[in-house]
């Protein structure tokens, strides 16, 4: 472990440079992709909401079943 603390630390107008360079690079998605991204999503969402719903009311019951609280 020899060298200086920092030594391989860049400008931050390099940096800059840089970062700028890999934006230029990115390829975005086009507003089609991105409302079909959005609504995939969104679906996802109410389905995982509607199996986490389904599954906690299954355990609620059986929970209740077992320590004699359902009526």
């Amino acid at each position: 472990m020899s060298g200086k603390i920092g030594a391989n630390k860049n400008s931050p107008a390099k940096f800059f440079k840089e970062v700028r360079q890999e934006v230029g690079r990115v390829t975005w998605p086009t507003r089609k992709e991105a409302t079909i991204s959005t609504i995939m999503v969104l679906v996802m969402v109410i389905v995982a909401s509607l199996f986490f719903l389904l599954a906690d009311s299954v355990i609620q019951w059986g929970i209740r079943q077992v320590l004699g609280l359902g009526v």
